[in-house]
């Protein structure tokens, strides 16, 4: 991939969803961003293929200049494939935009922000420690609340009510970061934020694994 400047107005380089490696772990709510990158790679015609370099899953967009990336190294860990990539390209935090879980939000809503904490998300929270700024973009995903334990309802499976609701979630998010990929930040929060782009970050605060 050829460098680039560090600057905002390149736009969106790197697309990494979170999630965990390993079959236990699909169609878990913790691997939404998984799923929506999977979406999104179908919607573009890529592929992915294991980067073993860059301990990842890794698909490129030759026309729009992006990479599509899935870390390798477990959630908690997401931080070290995807700065290290970043870093070598010269790529900026501002264009890497973060797909994850959120369990602060109803199944199926979307927030798009240009920055703010982790909120206690553990994969967002190794991105922006790596990086050494929140002013990482990112795109949640509402997977619903916990009644009981947070992280076994976060490496639960959406039960037979919520899957459909779950599966239009996915391909909607992957329609939302196509639309960053294609039109930018504001374009896309403006039309798939459920509250107005105008409204500070309301990150969250529950500590997920």
């Amino acid at each position: 991939m050829p460098e680039s400047p560090n600057n905002e107005g390149q736009g969106v380089r790197i697309i990494a969803g979170l999630g965990n490696p390993g079959r236990e772990f699909i169609g878990t709510r913790h691997n939404i961003g998984f799923a929506v990158l999977d979406r999104l790679a179908s919607l573009l015609g890529a592929t992915f293929s294991k980067e073993t370099k860059w301990d990842a899953h890794m698909a490129k967009v030759q026309d729009l200049e992006v990479v599509l990336m899935k870390p390798t190294t477990f959630m908690n860990l997401s931080g070290e494939a995807v700065h290290e990539f970043a870093d070598f390209h010269r790529i900026p935090a501002v264009s890497t935009l973060v797909v994850l879980d959120d369990v602060s939000l109803p199944l199926g809503t979307l927030r798009l922000r240009r920055e703010g904490s982790s909120g206690g998300q553990k994969g967002l929270e190794s991105v922006l420690i790596h990086f050494a700024t929140e002013a990482v973009p990112r795109l949640r995903v509402g997977v619903g609340g916990a009644s009981g334990d947070l992280t076994s309802h976060v490496l639960s499976r959406f039960d037979e009510g919520e899957r459909e609701a779950a599966e239009n979630a996915t391909l909607r998010a992957a329609e939302a970061a196509l639309c960053v990929m294609r039109q930018g930040m504001e374009a896309a929060m403006n039309l798939y934020n459920a509250t107005p782009s105008t409204d500070k970050p309301q990150e969250t605060t529950a500590n997920t694994p």
